[in-house]
């Protein structure tokens, strides 16, 4: 474990001189890239100090207990050292965990997409109640939801809504909600009191910054249309929504969630660069998918990944087995507890490739 720290913290400090070179600070794509490695190698290091100290601790214990013949002190030293052993195995543990390779993307923003799917109206409503949850588990978290464009369904919820989130860490944590959610419950619409199976799909991606997708604007189509929906007198009556077509791929992106073209430009434009990303990214999540049974959802959008019946209350994970009985805590954005198994559950396979 030693050698694996000090060879982190070579590359530390590597990474340190890099950031300080004149050449690479004039080069904004490996300088962001740098900064980014400096920040994720820090905890690290850290944790290499703090036990390379522990360690120290630990030898001087054990030589005080070989050369010194003072009761009260040998007593003293005794009492530090089980101490200072405890707290190495608990160090070791952590630090393992630490080591485990990182998705690189998980400290990336998010593009969601949720689309009404089998269920007709049913599922347009899933959903809308699929969003809200996103947003109150997002506010929680103090994060920032930035809507992009939405359809919505005759009978309220949406056909598909796309949206931004924005802070810390957040691909990391929604990146385990991709897949089919399906829905148990007796529709508004029914009059015989039977429950019905609707599903909605959740699509999470990283965003791409600006860095990681090389975007030529003379491949991209820009159309200006009239907002639909509520918002305002002015948006139903300038162009001030945005169409953005990318010929090369025929990828389309929509935005008019903003009274302003040039802002509904910026976010379509987050959204196409994140399109393109993706069609990279699918080929990677597609690899870690084959390894890890909690990212499968994330590598075959059309795998049932979790079911919310509303009968009896339960909410549950397919992929690790997770089921609790609190369903409107849990769509009142209380989804931390499956997140954390999920994470715990990757974790633990990650760990094993790791000794493996």
């Amino acid at each position: 474990m030693l050698d694996k720290l000090e060879a982190i913290y070579e590359r530390y400090q590597d990474v340190e001189q890099q950031m300080n070179d004149p050449a690479v600070t004039s080069d904004m794509k490996r300088y962001v890239k740098l900064s980014k490695d400096y920040k994720d190698l820090q905890p690290v290091v850290k944790a290499y100090h703090d036990y390379k100290d522990l360690l120290a601790t630990i030898a001087e214990c054990k030589e005080l207990l070989s050369n010194e013949r003072d009761e009260e002190l040998r007593e003293m030293a005794k009492e530090e050292l089980t101490e200072s052993q405890g707290r190495k195995e608990q160090m070791e543990e952590e630090i393992r965990l630490m080591l485990i390779p990182k998705d690189p993307q998980d400290s990336k923003n998010a593009v969601v997409e949720i689309r009404g799917g089998t269920g007709g109206d049913e599922a347009c409503l899933f959903a809308g109640d699929l969003f809200r949850m996103y947003t109150r588990y997002c506010e929680k978290m103090h994060w920032h939801v930035d809507v992009v464009d939405y359809n919505e369904g005759t009978a309220g919820g949406y056909k598909d809504i796309t949206f931004n989130v924005s802070g810390e860490g957040v691909y990391g944590r929604l990146k385990y909600e991709s897949g089919v959610h399906r829905v148990q419950r007796v529709p508004a619409t029914e009059t015989q009191g039977r429950v019905h199976t609707s599903a909605a799909g959740v699509v999470v991606l990283p965003e791409a910054e600006e860095f990681d997708v090389e975007l030529n604007m003379a491949d991209v189509r820009k159309d200006t249309f009239c907002a639909s929906g509520p918002g305002g007198q002015c948006v139903n009556t300038t162009y001030s929504a945005v169409r953005l077509t990318h010929i090369p791929t025929g990828i389309v992106v929509s935005c008019q969630d903003q009274k302003s073209q040039i802002k509904n430009l910026e976010k379509a434009l987050v959204v196409l660069r994140t399109r393109l990303y993706e069609r990279e990214y699918n080929k990677y999540m597609e690899e870690m998918s084959s390894k890890r049974k909690t990212m499968v959802a994330t590598g075959d959008r059309s795998e049932k990944v979790r079911t919310y019946n509303y009968p009896q209350s339960r909410v549950t994970d397919h992929r690790i087995g997770y089921t609790m009985y609190n369903l409107s805590a849990f769509m009142d954005g209380e989804i931390d507890d499956v997140i954390d198994a999920l994470q715990l559950a990757e974790n633990a396979e990650r760990l094993k490739e790791a000794v493996g």
